[in-house]
């Protein structure tokens, strides 16, 4: 009985200290949950994690996101989001840039690999 009186209590701390993301809108959807508790997996935790782990990394990962889009909007075009821009961005951090590169490159990749699909099954 004891410990039922501590949980609502505790409940009551996580939601009243609120880190900005969700102020005013009570409670938010969530985004990312099936992909970072598959991602959370993959690295070693839990097949079932934490409900509570997963929310506290997906505000992490909307707070990063809104950070760089912030930052992004901010230099370059005034208001727009560009891929340089996020590039410039984190052209410091080593492993990020490698990752970004790659992607980019295999984006690259991938259009001129459905461009060629597409040329070779409805002749242009």
């Amino acid at each position: 009985m004891a410990e039922e009186e501590d949980d609502p209590g505790f409940d009551e701390d996580i939601d009243d200290g609120g880190n900005g993301a969700d102020s005013g809108q009570g409670k938010r959807k969530r985004l990312f949950s099936k992909e970072l508790r598959c991602m959370m997996y993959g690295f070693g935790d839990d097949q079932n994690p934490y409900t509570e782990s997963v929310d506290i990394l997906e505000d992490l990962v909307i707070e990063f996101i809104t950070e760089m889009t912030h930052k992004a909007m901010s230099i370059g075009r005034q208001g727009r989001v560009q891929v340089e821009d996020i590039v410039f961005l984190i052209r410091k951090d080593p492993r990020k840039f490698a990752r970004v590169k790659d992607l980019l490159t295999m984006n690259e990749e991938l259009k001129k690999a459905r461009k060629a699909f597409d040329e070779a099954n409805y002749g242009s």
